[in-house]
């Protein structure tokens, strides 16, 4: 039986060693899509500090929250790594203190500036993604929990922990290229129907010119008159669940309804809710209740059927429209990728405007990957989780060395993604080209 080293020295002048060895990757992307040079023209401010630029301190938010190290606090070893730093293009790596300090600053003087070039971005990308002129919009909430003192944070709808406060982000997802297309930060107890109006207009101004065909697919907490004929005004479809009130539960036991897939029925009807300005259609999926029902709780029950209610000026039948509006599943598994992978629920300071820009940052670096795997991996990473990525591509130990006085970034020999490392370098170094 193979046994440990009985003898082991330890040396501590192993020099040129890095864990981080796919920052390489990030940073030839980086550059191709000029970040830095483009955080330096559009976000501007006066600092008392001038140790770190603007761009480079949000560079430095932006690399742990990618590598895996979302919390200020776990970023200390990188400012020990000084491979990392060579690799991200960084003369050195700000201290915590300095990174809380720097976001309280950019949450009241660079947040709007900082937006506005996210758009820009998004702009391009979704031109990039979609030359047919068309987009998805997927709007959802969720709630972040606080343990603390933060400003902002209230006590509002909590499924999970009832009675703490909180913060709720309100987001929407583009969802052909699962891209953020915007996102907004309020207290615990805001309502979504009592912001989103503003929302949408600001979505719907941000579009680019060539789109025109618009689909929006929520929630029960979007269903309101207001929202739907704000959609209908913009000339765009919807998908939303609506609420069951009892005027609709009254009509699900004396509808007609048609097997549309195995143990799935379908009916349909046109109703005016209160207050509303004219009659929707709404369409109904009823199933069996399964015999386990955990999965199924969030729907009405009425005898041995579950329902499931959708208003929607979409003419689909109903099990394209159901399909349809299934696919909007991967925003609700977006969301948990940004809480557990991206650090989203890692409120970094107690004040609202620092955090709210902390939000902002979460969101860019999101998309950067996304676009990065969308212009830069081959096929076959396309659909990789951002766990799978650090685990295969960005956390890659390494050791950087000059002969000859040439920088050489030397990985593994049994690294065996070698082929893949060195093809996404290649891409991310000829491919994109964006609009200053």
């Amino acid at each position: 039986m193979p046994r440990g080293p009985r003898s082991l020295r330890i040396s501590s002048h192993g020099s040129g060693l890095t864990a981080f060895g796919g920052v390489a990757l990030l940073h030839a992307f980086f550059q191709r899509l000029g970040l830095r040079g483009q955080l330096q023209r559009w976000v501007r401010f006066a600092q008392r500090n001038n140790e770190y630029s603007i761009s480079e301190t949000i560079e430095a938010l932006l690399y742990p929250l990618i590598l895996g190290l979302g919390r200020v606090e776990t970023t200390e070893p990188l400012r020990r790594n000084g491979v990392f730093q060579y690799l991200a293009g960084l003369p050195r790596y700000p201290a915590a203190t300095t990174l809380r300090r720097f976001l309280e600053r950019f949450g009241l003087l660079g947040r709007d500036k900082f937006i506005a070039l996210h758009d820009r971005w998004r702009k391009e990308m979704l031109c990039r993604a979609h030359p047919r002129a068309s987009a998805i919009f997927d709007l959802d909430t969720t709630v972040l929990t606080v343990y603390g003192r933060q400003q902002g944070a209230v006590v509002g709808f909590n499924p999970t922990k009832r009675g703490r406060p909180s913060y709720l982000p309100l987001l929407r997802f583009e969802g052909k290229t699962a891209d953020i297309f915007s996102g907004s930060y309020h207290p615990g107890n805001t309502h979504p129907t009592s912001v989103i109006r503003p929302l949408l207009e600001d979505v719907f101004g941000k579009l680019p010119s060539v789109v025109r065909q618009v689909r929006v697919r929520a929630d029960g907490a979007f269903f309101d008159h207001e929202i739907i004929e704000f959609i209908e005004g913009k000339q765009a479809s919807f998908v939303i669940v609506a609420r069951l009130t009892r005027p609709v539960q009254h009509r699900l036991g004396g509808l007609r309804y048609r097997r549309i897939g195995r143990q799935v029925w379908a009916g349909e009807f046109r109703y005016c809710p209160h207050g509303w300005k004219r009659s929707e259609r709404f369409v109904v999926i009823r199933r069996p209740i399964p015999e386990e029902p955990s999965a199924q709780l969030h729907l009405f029950q009425m005898g041995r059927y579950t329902y499931q209610v959708f208003v929607t000026n979409l003419p689909l039948k109903p099990l394209n429209l159901w399909r349809f509006y299934n696919q909007r599943a991967t925003a609700e598994l977006i969301i948990r990728e940004l809480k557990d992978a991206y650090a989203l629920g890692k409120i970094p300071t107690k004040d609202f405007a620092a955090n709210e820009a902390f939000f902002q940052i979460v969101l860019l670096a999101y998309n950067l990957l996304n676009w990065f795997k969308r212009l830069c991996v081959p096929p076959h990473w396309q659909r990789a989780t951002l766990r799978r990525m650090r685990q295969r591509l960005l956390v890659v130990p390494a050791q950087l060395v000059r002969p000859a006085g040439v920088p050489t970034l030397r990985i593994a020999p049994s690294y065996v993604y070698t082929e893949d490392f060195l093809n996404i370098l290649a891409q991310a170094k000829n491919r994109i080209h964006t609009k200053s």
